[in-house]
């Protein structure tokens, strides 16, 4: 056993203090006492004979020395060493994402790890050091390297879970920077890194083949919990008066589980569901309702799981409005049609671009070289600028060998057995992403230039056997819809919790009234051209007033991932292993807490004796 606090032994010099009161001659005075039991041998007593008498046998003496000793001993704080060694630092991250919120540790998965932080702080030994980073959307550095045990019990006290997913990548190469050191040639781990979570991490990147001196420290114990994982609303296609919800609510669990389902408009019921739910399915739901105004559709789940934050989710509903579409072409049939087809779109054609159209909401370029790039959102076919591409040349033959169905321009779209005569060849730049690859080129582009959203075709349609598939009018729709700048503001207004909220303004005042989820209100400066909110880290609706002017937007969770909050025990972190969940053991485990509590028993026995002798 050691002492961290050996300075504390100076206070056993009182021990022969007591003694000596007891060896001096006493004056006797009255006094009330709770029980004369350890007092009856010198109530017979009426003086001392001598200054200086001897010590006689006394329980009480025993007592107060007993008393005094355990008082020095806590305050010498001793503690029992383990047998690991002290590490130069040590890098705690405690994970903060929303399946940490999770009731099946009480009172929640999120407190039952900073009880485990807690311990770790408590063992720290002499010379170490320790961080703690707290891993949310980003990751945040709560206390940076310090021996201060106060401070790091503050630091963790002041964390506090989210509501979205937490980017733990992001805290292990913070955390790798600190724990890795160059001795010569070499790069050696000098520290540890002590992971707190769930598991539900995902995926890990390049963290999956690097070893990293990793403890990994689980809590969790089940996954009883039923989400909503996706909701959307579009127009309904087979009735153009109504909106359509598109919801999927999944069971993550082992049983099946049954809910109530509610559709709200404005905090008005539209529409009950009762959902029932085998284990491990998924449930995709539409509802189709009237929508008279713009507002805010919110789908509830009744039931009670071990994750409350995924039974809600909202999405913002703006009526649709025309779509005004400018297209300039030399003449292609099935492009137009193709536009003409696209439900609520105004077209218009014209054979040559000689300036911006005002109240154009989409311009279609098909094989035109325009003299000026065009502002707004455009759909490119078959033309290269050097606003887009620094360089280009041209491939024959290209053959389709992957495209990106998840992307919203790319929906319900498959591209087999289209072929292409010829393409242009470019580098993809920084603002696109392909949807569309050859082996030689990209041939689909898409991405936001500055503030223009910009779908690039490299090849022309009329030379290939594309319009002639279904795909084409399908395409072509997606692309228009994911161009129309008012479906661009709607899915602005609608994001996962932890993501950054971005509204383009217009002539807005200096500042804003931002009301949050929880009814509380915070003021913003407005500054520049576009507003830019972080802290969204809460489900629900937030509410913007900047003038007269009031917007609305949601954030929500819809993270099948985080959703999943099945404890998982090992982790996909090193070349050749995984790591495996541990117990949180604290390597020096101090005793100076069951010393004060052995002394307050001590200050006890006498009330509790009196109490049993007069009872």
């Amino acid at each position: 056993m050691s002492l961290l606090a050996p300075a504390g032994m100076f206070f056993a010099a009182a021990l022969p203090v007591v003694i000596v009161f007891y060896l001096l001659k006493r004056r006797r005075t009255t006094r009330l006492v709770s029980s004369t039991l350890l007092w009856q041998k010198f109530l017979a007593e009426t003086q001392a004979n001598a200054p200086f008498q001897k010590l006689r046998h006394n329980w009480l003496l025993i007592l107060q020395l007993l008393l005094l000793a355990l008082v020095v001993l806590a305050l010498a704080r001793p503690f029992l060493g383990g047998t690991s060694k002290p590490t130069r630092i040590k890098v705690l991250i405690l994970d903060a994402s929303a399946s940490m919120q999770a009731t099946d540790e009480k009172p929640s998965r999120f407190e039952k790890a900073r009880a485990e932080a807690l311990k770790l702080v408590d063992g720290l030994r002499d010379g170490e050091r320790m961080m703690v980073l707290q891993a949310g959307a980003s990751t945040e550095v709560k206390q940076s390297a310090t021996s201060d045990k106060v401070a790091l019990r503050r630091a963790l006290e002041a964390c506090t879970p989210t509501d979205g997913r937490a980017r733990i990548t992001e805290a292990l190469e913070m955390a790798a920077a600190f724990t890795f050191e160059k001795r010569g040639e070499d790069t050696v781990a000098s520290g540890e890194i002590h992971l707190i979570s769930d598991g539900a991490l995902g995926s890990l990147g390049s963290f999956e083949n690097k070893n990293l001196p990793l403890v990994f420290h689980l809590v969790g114990q089940r996954a009883e919990n039923l989400g909503i994982i996706h909701l959307d609303v579009r127009a309904n296609p087979d009735n153009a008066a109504q909106r359509a919800v598109f919801a999927t609510v999944a069971n993550f669990s082992t049983n099946a589980l049954s809910s109530e389902l509610e559709l709200r408009f404005e905090e008005q019921i539209v529409e009950a569901r009762t959902v029932k739910l085998e284990p491990k399915q998924k449930l995709p739901l539409v509802f189709t309702v009237n929508q008279p105004r713009d507002g805010i559709f919110t789908l509830r789940l009744t039931t009670a799981d071990d994750l409350p934050v995924d039974n809600q989710a909202s999405v913002v509903s703006l009526l649709p409005q025309p779509v005004k579409v400018l297209l300039v072409s030399r003449g292609n049939r099935f492009l137009e049609r193709a536009l003409r087809a696209v439900g609520n779109v105004e077209l218009s054609t014209v054979q040559n671009l000689t300036a911006t159209v005002p109240g154009t909401d989409v311009l279609v370029l098909d094989d035109v070289l325009p003299a000026a790039w065009p502002e707004g959102n455009v759909l490119a076919i078959h033309t290269v600028v050097t606003n887009l591409f620094t360089n280009w040349s041209r491939v024959e033959a290209p053959a389709i060998v992957d495209w990106k169905g998840t992307h919203p321009v790319l929906r319900s779209v498959s591209f087999d057995n289209v072929q292409v005569a010829e393409a242009h060849a470019v580098k993809p730049p920084p603002w696109a992403v392909p949807l569309v690859e050859s082996q030689q080129t990209p041939l689909v582009l898409a991405g936001e230039h500055g503030r223009q959203r910009i779908v690039w075709v490299g090849f022309d349609t009329l030379q290939s056997t594309w319009p002639l598939r279904v795909s084409f009018p399908i395409f072509v729709a997606n692309a228009v819809e994911w161009l129309n700048p008012a479906a661009a503001r709607n899915a602005q207004l609608t994001i996962r919790a932890g993501e950054p909220f971005r509204l383009a303004l217009a002539g807005a005042p200096a500042t804003a009234r931002l009301t949050r989820p929880d009814g509380k209100t915070q003021d913003l400066k407005l500054d520049g051209k576009e507003l830019v909110l972080g802290e969204t880290h809460r489900v629900g609706v937030y509410r913007l007033k900047a003038g007269t002017n009031e917007i609305a937007f949601t954030a929500n969770l819809t993270d099948a991932q985080e959703s999943d909050i099945t404890p998982q025990d090992q982790l996909p972190i090193g070349k050749y292993a995984r790591v495996e969940a541990s117990l949180s053991v604290r390597a020096d485990r101090e005793v100076w807490r069951w010393l004060a509590a052995a002394g307050l028993c001590v200050l006890m026995f006498e009330w509790w004796w009196f109490h049993r002798r007069t009872a």
